[in-house]
C-alpha cells in the first residue's frame, strides 16, 4: 500500500454478498476471478478491442481494491465483494467463455493508471443502457470498437487522455501492508517512512497533527507525537505506538483523503525522503543512523554486484566498513570506510535515485497487436528492440542495467546520475 509498487495477487478473496451482510468468502486465483467477472459482465461475441478494454477495466478496478486495502482497512477479511452495488459481478461456478479466458491469460497482469500516479485506476463501468456512470460504458465500448477504435482508444475515451498502460506487473502472494509488529520509538526503516508519509499528508486536512520534518525513516519523538495526536483524533488508544489498528486507520484515512479508490482521485505519488546527514559514522557506532546507512547500501547492492548485501542491524561492524569502502572506491572517494558528510550525501544521492527507479515501474508496453501502446517509450541513442526486455523482480526492465555512475534520461538526453 501507499508507496510500494502495485502487484497482482496470486489469489483474491471475494465476499459473496454486501460488505456488512453475512455471506461466504470465496478465494480464487486472480486470473480466474477476472475471467468470471468478464464472462458475467460482457458478451464473448463483442469485438476483441471492446473485450480487451473491458477486461483491463475489470483488472484495474480489482487491483485498486487490493492496493488501497479498501476492505481490510475497514476491518473486513476479504478484498472485494460479488455485488455490482459496490464492486463487480462475480458468480460462483459460472461457465467461462473460451475467448475471454484466452485474453485474460494474456493480460491479467496489465492494468491502467493515471500518468504520474501509482495506484491502479479505480476503473468504474456500467452497461450504458439500463445504467450510466462516469466511467466506461460497456455497450458504448462495443460501438467504438465496431467503429475501429482499439482498446486504449476506448479506455481513453471514457477515462481521459492521461491514462497509461502498465504491462507485466509483478505477481506475488497477497500480503497485508501492516509490517506484522508494532512500530514504536526507536524503530527505523521503510515502514516508518510509510507512517511518516501518511501522517504528513493527513495533517494537511487535520492541522492539529504535527508535521514530521524531515521524514527520515527514524521513529523519533516527533513521529511519536504525530502518532499520538492522530490516535486521539480518531478515538484510538493514544500510546504513540503504531499497532495494527492504528496502521489500518492511517491507511483508511489516507486513502479517503486522496480518494484513491475513486475514479476522480488526487492520486498516490512516489514519496521522496530526505535522509539528512546525522554526523560522522565509523566502525563501532550503532543506532538508527547506522541502520539507515545500511539500508541505503543494501538497496544499492541490488544495482551493482560489486556491493555485497549487508544486514540492517544498526551495528557498524566490519561488514559495513567493507561495504562503505567498496562504495567509496566505486565513486572515486577515499576508501577509508569512514562516513563523513561527503560520503553520506553521495550514498544518499545514489540511493534516492536507485530507490525511485526501483519503485516507479516505468511503463514500457510490449506488443499488444493492434492495441500496441508504447507508453513513455523513448528513442534511445542505442535504440532497438532490447528496450522491451524481461520483467525483473520489481517493476519493468528499464532497457539496460542500472549501475552506479550511469547517466540516463528521456529522449536520449543523458542527465540523471544513478
Amino acid at each position: 500500500m501507499l508507496n510500494i509498487l502495485p502487484y497482482v495477487p496470486r489469489t483474491i478473496t471475494v465476499h459473496m454478498g454486501l460488505p456488512d451482510q453475512w455471506a461466504e468468502n470465496v478465494t480464487v486465483s486472480f486470473p480466474d476471478y477476472v475471467k468470471n467477472v468478464a464472462s458475467s459482465e460482457i458478451y464473448p461475441t463483442w469485438e476483441p478491442a471492446a473485450i480487451r478494454a473491458n477486461i483491463l477495466a475489470i483488472i484495474s478496478f480489482a487491483l485498486n481494491r487490493v492496493y488501497t486495502e479498501f476492505y481490510p482497512s475497514r476491518g473486513y477479511n476479504f478484498q472485494i465483494t460479488s455485488t455490482t452495488q459496490y464492486d463487480q459481478k462475480f458468480i460462483r461456478g459460472r461457465n467461462i467463455f473460451e475467448n475471454i479466458s484466452q485474453m485474460v491469460d494474456e493480460i491479467f497482469n496489465d492494468y491502467i493508471r493515471r500518468q504520474g500516479f501509482v495506484e491502479p485506476l479505480a476503473a468504474k463501468f456500467c452497461n450504458g443502457t439500463t445504467s450510466t456512470c462516469d466511467g466506461l460504458s460497456q455497450w458504448g465500448s462495443q460501438e467504438l470498437a465496431q467503429e475501429g477504435a482499439n482498446s486504449m482508444e476506448i479506455l481513453r475515451h471514457y477515462y481521459g487522455d492521461n491514462i497509461e498502460l502498465v504491462v507485466d506487473a509483478p505477481i506475488q502472494d497477497l500480503t497485508d501492508s501492516y509490517p506484522g509488529t508494532p512500530l514504536r520509538l526507536g524503530a527505523v526503516g521503510r515502514d516508518v517512512v510509510i507512517v511518516q508519509a501518511m501522517l504528513n499528508r493527513i495533517s494537511q486536512n487535520y492541522p492539529a497533527i504535527p508535521k514530521i520534518s524531515p521524514a527520515t525513516g527514524v521513529f523519533g519523538e516527533d513521529t511519536r507525537s504525530a502518532v499520538t495526536t492522530f490516535q486521539r483524533i480518531f478515538n484510538l488508544t493514544p500510546d504513540g505506538i503504531v499497532g495494527k489498528a492504528t496502521w489500518y486507520k492511517l491507511v483508511y484515512i489516507h486513502s479517503g483523503i486522496l480518494q484513491l479508490a475513486e475514479l476522480v482521485s488526487q492520486g498516490q505519488t512516489f514519496v521522496t525522503v530526505q535522509y539528512q546527514f546525522p554526523g560522522p559514522l565509523e566502525e563501532g557506532d550503532s543506532g538508527p543512523e547506522v541502520g539507515i546507512l545500511q539500508y541505503m547500501l543494501a538497496l544499492l547492492a541490488q544495482f551493482d554486484n560489486s556491493l555485497s548485501p549487508i544486514a540492517t542491524d544498526g551495528e557498524f561492524g566490519p561488514a559495513t566498513t567493507q561495504a562503505v569502502r567498496t562504495y567509496q572506491q566505486l565513486v572515486g572517494l577515499t576508501p577509508d570506510g569512514y562516513v563523513d558528510e561527503t560520503t553520506w550525501n553521495s550514498i544518499y544521492g545514489n540511493f534516492a535515485l536507485a530507490d525511485y527507479f526501483l519503485r516507479r515501474d516505468t511503463v514500457r508496453a510490449q506488443s499488444l497487436g493492434e492495441d500496441a501502446l508504447p507508453v513513455m517509450a523513448e528513442d534511445w541513442p542505442d535504440g532497438g528492440a532490447e528496450r522491451w526486455g524481461d520483467t525483473p523482480r520489481m517493476g519493468q526492465y528499464q532497457g539496460r542495467p542500472l549501475e552506479l555512475g550511469q547517466m540516463d534520461g528521456q529522449n536520449g538526453q543523458r542527465g540523471v546520475k544513478v
